[in-house]
């Protein structure tokens, strides 16, 4: 939500000022890039940011994603309409990821794309005028139906994508918000360029980006671990794209209150109230999984905890993330004394009682390191992580907020 408020004000006429973005190293990449390309973007914070609109200029330098998979996707998008020649790169761990399943409809649309032969970054881009699409996409994803709508968007040629499943639908909330002419028919996203977005751009605006669900995720289970107590957590997203990971929270035996629902901006908000639970196994299907996939690595710490057998099923996605996430998550659980394995696409956790010890490797990915902090939280566990630093690609507080919610006598609300 951070990354594409940014990206839409970045196409705005005039400043528009955001409220709440997430504050970590991913959201400085966009926002790094976007300066590149000519845009005024104030300091990252949660207070407000103001940010200035303008006609995307040719960068002098390559544009640097870090390690943030959207950045480079959804950029792709809008440079696929922009009239000058770009190159994008990141970090080893990003320019292992695949980036073919956005730059094929790109291509398709008529932008010229040259990659490495994995389909990999670094990519040299070079837009312009674009022609409609109508597009099938093989995977549920996200972040390869909002690079097809931005570009789309900035060049001002109607679209329209179908997916297997449904996948997170921010870019489609906000795209409404605005006002600019975008529907869901019959499972089918369509896009038509309207007044509201003549010349590629979109009217100003001011927004706030609600708490991170995938952030509060692990707050939650470490409520959801705890031998007693309550936890508040305030102003979360609870969009219905989202919340795939507290439907399974309940099917495994925990119940999340959710209390002074409201809508901010297009997106549900909510404050969640977690208390400790009894876990029971489940089985995680397919249609699931788009809608908690960056939840998978704490669902399978909580599954480690629980009655019985749980399956993830397909989540071979998981083997391009940050790390091989898939093998990764089994590996650790095996090396603090769970049971767990990866056969295929699917994983499987076996839940226990013994309390977690041994040493987990992140392989500097933040959402293996958080889950298996949280682990560390169970009584007589000693899990020893291989680094926390990774941690700032997303919640660079995540530490200091764990230890705060788990100390005894204070106020569990964050």
């Amino acid at each position: 939500m951070s990354h594409r408020s940014l990206f839409l004000a970045a196409l705005g006429r005039g400043t528009s000022r955001v409220s709440g973005l997430l504050t970590g190293e991913d959201v400085k990449s966009t926002a790094r890039v976007l300066r590149q390309l000519g845009v005024s973007i104030g300091a990252i914070r949660e207070r407000e940011v103001a940010i200035k609109g303008a006609r995307f200029q040719g960068p002098r330098a390559r544009l640097d994603c870090g390690n943030s998979g959207t950045t480079s996707r959804l950029l792709l998008g809008l440079l696929a309409a922009q009239r000058f020649p770009a190159r994008l790169t990141g970090d080893a761990s990003l320019r292992r990821r695949p980036m073919r399943r956005v730059t094929t409809p790109l291509r398709a649309m008529g932008a010229h794309i040259e990659e490495g032969e994995n389909g990999t970054l670094p990519i040299a881009i070079r837009g312009g005028h674009l022609q409609p699409l109508e597009y099938r996409s093989p995977v549920a994803s996200a972040q390869v139906k909002s690079a097809i709508l931005f570009a789309a968007l900035a060049g001002e040629v109607p679209v329209t994508v179908r997916e297997p499943y449904q996948s997170r639908d921010h870019t489609e909330r906000l795209f409404v918000h605005l006002g600019l002419d975008l529907h869901l028919k019959e499972g089918a996203i369509s896009y038509q360029p309207s007044a509201v977005s003549k010349g590629g751009r979109v009217p100003a605006f001011d927004h706030t980006v609600p708490g991170d669900p995938s952030s509060a995720a692990f707050l939650v289970a470490a409520a959801v671990l705890a031998e007693g107590g309550e936890l508040m957590i305030e102003n979360v997203g609870v969009n219905p794209t989202r919340t795939g990971f507290l439907v399974v929270l309940e099917r495994m035996g925990a119940t999340v209150e959710r209390l002074n629902l409201r809508d901010e901006g297009g997106e549900a908000v909510a404050d969640l109230v977690a208390r400790p639970a009894e876990l029971r196994g489940t089985e995680v299907t397919a249609a699931e999984v788009p809608g908690l996939v960056d939840e998978v690595p704490i669902l399978a710490v909580l599954a480690s905890r629980a009655r019985g057998d749980t399956v993830f099923r397909e989540v071979g996605e998981l083997r391009v993330k940050e790390s091989n996430r898939l093998e990764l998550i089994a590996a650790n659980l095996r090396a603090v004394g769970a049971k767990a394995e990866a056969r295929g696409n699917d994983l499987f956790v076996v839940g226990g009682e013994k309390p977690p010890r041994g040493r987990v490797e992140t392989a500097r990915d933040h959402r293996l390191a958080m889950a298996f902090g949280v682990l560390g939280t169970v009584p007589g566990a000693a899990v020893a992580l291989s680094e926390r630093r990774s941690v700032a690609i997303s919640y660079p507080d995540f530490f200091r907020d764990l230890r705060r919610v788990g100390e005894p006598g204070r106020g569990r609300r964050t």
